[in-house]
């Protein structure tokens, strides 16, 4: 991979720290912005990565190494996919064509990875509660370090940034919290009266007075408090001051988060104001790159050679992925049945549920990134006679746990998973990979547990425990599966199996899409492939009858050995004194996380291959 040469942007070549940046006047930080900007396209152009985010916090990063002192001052980052210029303006600019490779740096903040990442991220909405647990710990160790939190717009969604931001007020903490407000769900734009009174409120004369007139007026009985309310109603009028005011928050805003100088003049401001404050600062995701601009979905992650004008032609059709199979499932079913609702956290694009959002506007919710929220609402839905079906990754199911248990299985109540990203995610590293769910789930009373091995399965699967009565999970990885057609009629039963091949002594039980490597690996042993199909309910009747029919079983599944499908056969076999007749092997995903990188490659480093599978029969 050719390395993007920092020798062709002045600026951006002097700079290898915050503290290099902190040399700069502020007049060149515009410039370097720009420069910045046109490297981001060069490098991603190669790599790839996140990009639309990136370009819209890109002002504001500058503008925050700028003014506080990190790594001793804290940037805590929501999320974590618009920190690519962080990562510029800490010392791996130079590492950036590597960003999401095997070997290369994380697409995340990550703390191994860098002093400057405060704090490791990957899902949405810990920002405030992390920067909060910072600074009353720095409180404790009476230092002076200051914690910076930087949420966007849409993570401000979830319940749990809300709880963070009313114990912050409540503790009076000196932590401040930053808004990048992108238009995609607070704030409309603002008109010429707003701008005006946003630089009174963020200027410096105006913060002068207000500080002494508060010494001035805490002296005068009821004053203070007169004049408080006055202020808040005030600016009430033209910005969504009330809501934060009213949490005992300062704030100052909204400004322009493509102003730079403005930025940085603002921080200045409050960075030394007592006490929990918010910056609300209004900015465009993709801002400078045209296509971005008028695209945020389509350019939040690009792929290598977005940029390049090279040539498309003879490239092949691409095969379906399990996404775009339950998109269309979606659609289908919901034709045939008018009790069929849908529902994401802020997924549907990722989820493929655009054509049904189109199609079933009002049997469509997306309840934005708030996952314990999806599954209660759903719950609500199922207890007046809906069929909800709950489209949600198998990283972010693992945030409404909770619910699951209490509000859907204890009741008992009729709601389809369709689970999503199950298994190694490839490129998103640990934040984002699926490697828990049958060990959570099959453990819950109630519940049906679905791991298909092809497409075709997974569109029938889907069916099965849309009408199953009762909870019910199909969960499916990342991407594309062996491009199965998908046809009108299948041999599907609940907790029953499917013998794919007939081999000896050995037998391998498959559970979901690894069935690939099963099957090459029963034709060099002559082995028994088993697609188990279920792991709740399991098919005993087919383990027991390989106990006493065969010398050794292997399972195989991505997901964590601890407590998965393996577990689940392990238990019936020693439940039944079945071990003394057959010797039990249980391939899956180790007791340790995995970094980015290749797929295949991070799956046959602990042994899911077919290599691994005949080591263990050796």
């Amino acid at each position: 991979m050719s390395k993007t040469n920092r020798a062709n942007y002045p600026l951006l070549s002097k700079i290898n720290s915050p503290c290099d940046l902190r040399k700069l006047a502020v007049s060149q930080l515009t410039h370097l912005a720009t420069e910045i900007r046109t490297f981001l396209v060069e490098t991603l152009d190669v790599s790839g990565g996140h990009f639309a985010s990136s370009l819209g916090a890109l002002e504001l990063t500058i503008a925050l190494h700028y003014v506080y002192d990190t790594p001793n001052d804290h940037l805590v980052w929501d999320v974590g996919h618009q920190t690519y210029v962080h990562k510029i303006l800490t010392g791996r600019a130079d590492e950036l064509i590597t960003i999401k490779k095997p070997g290369g740096i994380s697409g995340f903040p990550k703390r191994s990875e860098s002093v400057y990442d405060s704090f490791g991220v990957g899902h949405s909405s810990t920002s405030i509660g992390a920067a909060l647990g910072m600074a009353e710990a720095d409180k404790l160790k009476e230092s002076n370090a200051k914690s910076v939190a930087i949420i966007g717009d849409g993570a401000l969604t979830a319940g749990m940034a809300f709880e963070a931001l009313n114990h912050a007020g409540g503790m009076h903490s000196d932590v401040l919290v930053v808004l990048n407000d992108n238009e995609m769900s607070i704030s409309e734009n603002v008109g010429a009266l707003t701008s005006h009174l946003t630089k009174i409120l963020s200027g410096s004369t105006y913060n002068n007075i207000r500080e002494t007139g508060k010494k001035f007026l805490k002296k005068l009985p009821g004053a203070f408090e007169l004049a408080k309310r006055l202020e808040t109603q005030a600016k009430g009028m033209f910005v969504p001051a009330n809501l934060f005011e009213a949490l005992n928050f300062y704030y100052v805003g909204p400004i322009d988060g493509h102003d730079i100088e403005a930025l940085v003049e603002a921080l200045k401001t409050i960075k030394y104001h007592d006490g929990p404050k918010l910056l609300h600062i209004l900015t465009k995701k993709g801002k400078g790159y045209e296509k971005a601009e008028e695209d945020p979905i389509k350019f939040h992650h690009v792929n290598p050679q977005f940029n390049s004008n090279l040539a498309t032609k003879g490239v092949s059709q691409a095969k379906l992925s399990y996404s775009n199979i339950f998109g269309q499932w979606l659609c289908d079913m919901a034709a045939k049945d008018d009790k069929l609702v849908g529902i994401t956290p802020a997924m549907r694009e990722g989820s493929d549920l655009i054509r049904f959002s189109k199609e079933y506007p009002k049997r469509y919710y997306d309840v934005a990134i708030a996952e314990q929220h999806a599954v209660t609402f759903a719950a609500g839905l199922a207890c007046e006679g809906y069929k909800p079906v709950v489209a949600i990754y198998s990283t972010f199911l693992q945030r409404a746990y909770d619910q699951v248990i209490h509000d859907v299985s204890l009741q008992n109540l009729d709601i389809l998973y369709a689970v999503d990203r199950a298994g190694i995610v490839g490129a998103d590293g640990a934040t984002h990979a699926g490697i828990f769910d049958l060990s959570f789930m099959r453990c819950i009373p109630n519940t049906v547990v679905m791991t298909p091995s092809d497409e075709n399965e997974c569109y029938h699967m889907l069916s099965l425990g849309f009408k199953h009565q009762g909870p019910a999970m199909v969960r499916y990885p990342r991407g594309t599966g062996t491009g199965a057609e998908i046809t009108e009629s299948f041999d599907l039963k609940m907790g029953q199996s499917k013998c794919v091949r007939q081999g000896q002594k050995v037998a391998i039980l498959n559970f979901g899409t690894l069935l690939p490597i099963a099957i090459k690996a029963a034709e060099q042993l002559n082995a028994t492939v088993i697609d188990m199909r279920f792991v709740k309910p399991l098919d005993t009747h087919i383990i027991k009858e390989l106990a006493n029919s065969h010398e050794i079983i292997i399972t195989l599944e991505e997901n964590v050995i601890m407590g998965g499908a393996g577990s689940a056969v392990n238990e019936y076999l020693i439940a039944n004194d079945l071990l003394s007749k057959i010797k039990v092997r249980n391939i899956g995903l180790p007791d340790h996380y995995q970094d980015h990188g290749d797929k295949n490659a991070l799956l046959a480093e602990v042994g899911i291959s077919v290599e691994g599978i005949m080591q263990l029969v050796e």
